[in-house]
Formats: C-alpha cells, structure tokens, sequence
C-alpha cells in the first residue's frame, strides 16, 4: 500500500507541474510568482517573474504586477524563492565513491548505474555548474556532457603534478606516470623518471599550454609533502611555481593549488595563486595551539587582501569520518543520490575496506572522532572563522570525492559541505554568494552564470524557503531549471520511479 500511495504522490506532482508548465518546446517560459533571490542584489529581494527564452534569461521582474508577455509558457512559484543555480567548483566526476580503482574494475554493473545517476545527483541538490580539478579520464567527463540532463562542466584539464609528488605518489612507480602526463619534470629526480618522457616537454610553460589546447579553463597544481608517516614527497621551489603563474596568466588561466597546510599556503600566497583549495588543517609545529596563532592571521589577512579564492572543503575530513559514524549510512538521503546497489555494498564488510584502512590499529570509533573534532576540524574551523570576518573571497567547492571514502557522494556532499561552513562561522550570505556569483567571477564565467541575471544562462533553483534564512534552506529544492528546461526535483532522486525524456514528464507504472 505504501508503495502504491507513493505512486499516486509521485504522478500527482507531476500532474501539477505539466499543468504549470504545459509547453516548454515553445522556448518561452515565464516563472511567475517567485521571490528572486540574486547575490549581486541581496538588499534588493523581492517577489517578481523572470523571462526565459531559449535557454537564457531575457528580463527579470522584480514586481508583482509584472504582465506575461504573449505565447510565454506560464510556472508559477507560488511565492518560492528563486536563486541562480549553485556551483560546486571542486569535483572529481571519475573517482567512484567508495571504490578502490580495483573494485570498480571489478564492480562495472554497480559502478555503470553510479555514472548513469552521477549528472542527476548533482541537479537533486541545485547544482547546475560543475568544475572538475584533474582530468585524469576523459571519457568519464564526455558521457556525462552527453547525458539527457545535466550540469554545465567546466574543467582544469590534466593537473600539473611535480615529478613523483603528489597525487602521482598513491601509484606505484612502475606506472604513475601514464595517469599524470601533464607533470613537471624535475631533473634533480632524472634517474626516476622514465627515459620517454623528456625534460623540454615537461616545462611549466608546456605543461599549462597542453592546459590551454585541452579547452580548459584553469590550471591546477599542488604543494604537498605527504600523509601520516610519508611526509617527505618531493615538491616543486619557487621558481617552478613562477613559471606556472606567468604560463597561466600569458594563457589567461585560473591558477589553483591543492594546499592544506599552513607551510603549503603560505608557499602559495608567495607565488601569488588565484585560488586555494582546501582549508588550513595542517599548522605544522603549532598544531598545538589551541587558539589561531599570529604567524597564521598574518598569512590569513594576506590571503584576505589579495583576494585569493579560499576553499575550506571541510567534507574532506567529514568524508572520512563517515565510517566511524554509525548513522552515516543510514540517512534517507543517500538513497536520493547514490543508487540501491551501491548503498548495499557500502554496508557490507567488503564496503568498509577504506574504514579498515584509516584505522588499521582498532581505535574506538569514539575515539578517532574526537581526534578528528578537537585536531583537524578544530583548526579548520578557526581558519574559516577568521576568514569569515574578514570577508574573505570564499568560492565553494567540496573536492568530491576527496578520497576512496563513501563519505563525499555526490550533490549531497556540496549540502553537508554548507552546513559545515555554516557551523564554522561563515554568513548565510557569504555561503550563498561563494557557491553562486563568487564562483562565477573566480573561474570568468560571470557573463554566463552565477546570478539572475538578462543574458545569463536560465540555470535555476527554485526552492520552499529562502537560503538567507537557513542553510536547510539548500535542501528544500522543489524545481531545477536546466538551460531554461523545469525539471522537477523527484525526478531527480536515484531511488525515484518518476523519469524526464525530453520537455515532458513521465511516470513509469511499476506493478508487482
């Protein structure tokens, strides 16, 4: 019976949009009765309708009285809030949560319905723009262009590792180098590196010019001396990360470093990068202190007045902490975002192995998470609190997944990544705007994106009530706009009987 009235629910709701919006192939629609809620006019929030017409946005209302022009589709909001679609600009489309590389060779079946889902994970949550970090599997990022619906995805092409360094240090020598052939030669390591690849060819200059040809829109590299008990990987000097910083601007690229730690930061800050991406966990011999050092504000109040983008990712550590909670897998809704399979396998004691492997000793579970909250995110928090008021150039990203963990699914990280950032300090405004017109301007893509907007690309969500007022907020999503295309958010859930095919909307009758 339950299944049956679930039906009924679903097929109504999708009785009531059709009614709502009965002809989007004419390329028209007018979203009427909506409060707009645009970050580059958050003093202006105001009940109005907005006018899209093939794909785009051609005017916007911000008044009640606004008339629908002729031959417009009608939707209306019924006093909802309408935001731009979000932006999540640190993802990693070809990692399977979860899965070591192994499994998902040996899992195709589980791992084929995850990337069928991937796309639609992302709209459940609102997030019309991806960017992904490391292109590491082209093809990956080519089906999920290609999908029936989608986000927008922009990418940094093959990342810029140095020789032998991080992340190319997680494969074994014998074949870490076929996954990362955009790195940086460095000679002092010539007996190393394979003899095919020559040291002309792996300059800054040409690693950010195969960069540029690949289309990509940022350059991504890493400072990074290790994990646990290998904390002594090669990394590159100043002077490497010169010449990626004039081969970046000479080719107009964003510049981003992976840099989690306070040495890293401050070495990224020097070389004048555009954006960091991750929080400061790592305050190498202050860890200690239980308070935010000076030496650290001096390098925060940098980063505030150059305006670097700062991405705090605190779902990285979350994302790990995951196996040491028992109620991780138990949440509702994992099953909206990740599919029925997946979830099983994930609760199975082969599922667990990335737990086994971050607590190899048999530490309490108890106990690893009150390492983790008064260490790592305690620090983190700081940082990001700090920050915050300061008004720092915060852009949002959740680096999913961060690792082989269950812990960063998709679409559902970038919510949980909010209410982290919410919990560590940052304004509801200052998370609205990084995930928003703050992401936009990071990566030059302004003219298309990020706010609400005539002549921006109709990327919407229209949610039950305002992010200004709740984080909660982010997961009250009824409708996402796709290019103009009103898809409803059930539609959009892994575990849902309700599919989009085209402009219409189907139910697909299940009896059994």
């Amino acid at each position: 019976m339950k299944t049956l009235a679930t039906t009924f629910a679903l097929l109504f709701s999708a009785l009531a949009w059709a009614d709502s919006a009965p002809n989007q192939s004419q390329g028209r629609l007018w979203i009427t009765d909506v409060v707009i809620v645009s970050p580059e006019s958050l003093d202006h929030v105001a009940t109005g309708s907005v006018l899209i017409e093939n794909g785009r946005i051609v005017r916007v209302e911000r008044n009640r009285k606004a008339k629908p022009p002729a031959g417009a589709a009608l939707f209306s909001g019924h006093g909802q809030y309408l935001i731009p679609g979000l932006i999540d600009s640190h993802v990693h489309l070809a990692t399977v949560p979860g899965m070591s590389f192994e499994q998902s060779a040996a899992k195709q079946a589980v791992v084929q319905q995850y990337f069928k889902q991937l796309p639609r994970s992302y709209l459940y949550f609102g997030y019309t723009t991806l960017v992904d970090l490391a292109v590491f599997q082209q093809q990956v990022l080519q089906e999920f262009r290609q999908a029936p619906l989608h986000p927008d995805l922009y990418d940094c092409g093959g990342s810029l590792p140095f020789a032998n360094g991080y992340p190319m240090s997680f494969i074994p020598p014998a074949y870490r180098f076929a996954p990362f052939p955009n790195f940086l030669y460095d000679v002092k390591q010539a007996d190393r590196i394979p003899p095919e690849y020559k040291p002309e060819e792996h300059t800054p200059a040409a690693a950010v010019a195969r960069v540029k040809s690949s289309g990509a829109v940022c350059v991504k590299t890493y400072f990074e001396r290790g994990f646990a008990n290998d904390r002594n990987l090669p990394v590159m000097g100043p002077e490497v990360l010169a010449g990626i910083r004039k081969a970046a601007t000479q080719n107009g690229l964003v510049l981003m470093m992976h840099a989690n730690g306070f040495e890293a930061q401050k070495f990224a800050v020097d070389g004048d990068v555009d954006m960091i991406a991750h929080g400061m966990w790592h305050w190498a011999k202050l860890d200690k202190s239980l308070t935010l050092p000076e030496e650290i504000k001096q390098l925060l109040d940098r980063i505030v007045e150059k305006r670097i983008g700062y991405q705090p990712t605190i779902q990285v550590l979350l994302g790990e902490m995951a196996y040491f909670d028992p109620d991780y897998l138990k949440m509702d809704s994992l099953s909206k975002v990740a599919p029925k399979r997946m979830l099983e396998w994930f609760g199975s004691p082969a599922g667990k192995w990335f737990g086994k492997e971050l607590n190899d000793d048999g530490t309490p579970d108890a106990e690893i998470r009150k390492d983790y909250e008064q260490n790592w995110l305690r620090r983190v928090r700081q940082v990001v609190a700090y920050l915050a008021s300061k008004d720092a150039n915060f852009v949002f990203g959740t680096d999913t997944p961060s690792s082989p963990t269950y812990g960063n699914l998709p679409g559902l990280n970038g919510y949980m990544e909010m209410l982290e950032l919410r919990k560590a300090g940052m304004s509801l405004a200052q998370i609205f705007r990084a995930a928003t017109i703050s992401n936009a301007r990071q990566f030059k893509l302004e003219s298309q994106i990020g706010s609400i907007e005539p002549g921006k690309i109709a990327n919407l969500v229209l949610l039950k009530s305002s992010p200004l007022e709740s984080v909660d907020a982010y997961d009250s999503i009824t409708t996402v706009f796709v290019h103009g295309q009103a898809v409803p958010r059930a539609s959009l859930s892994a575990d849902s009987n309700v599919s989009v095919r085209g402009n219409h909307l189907f139910q697909e009758w299940i009896w059994w």
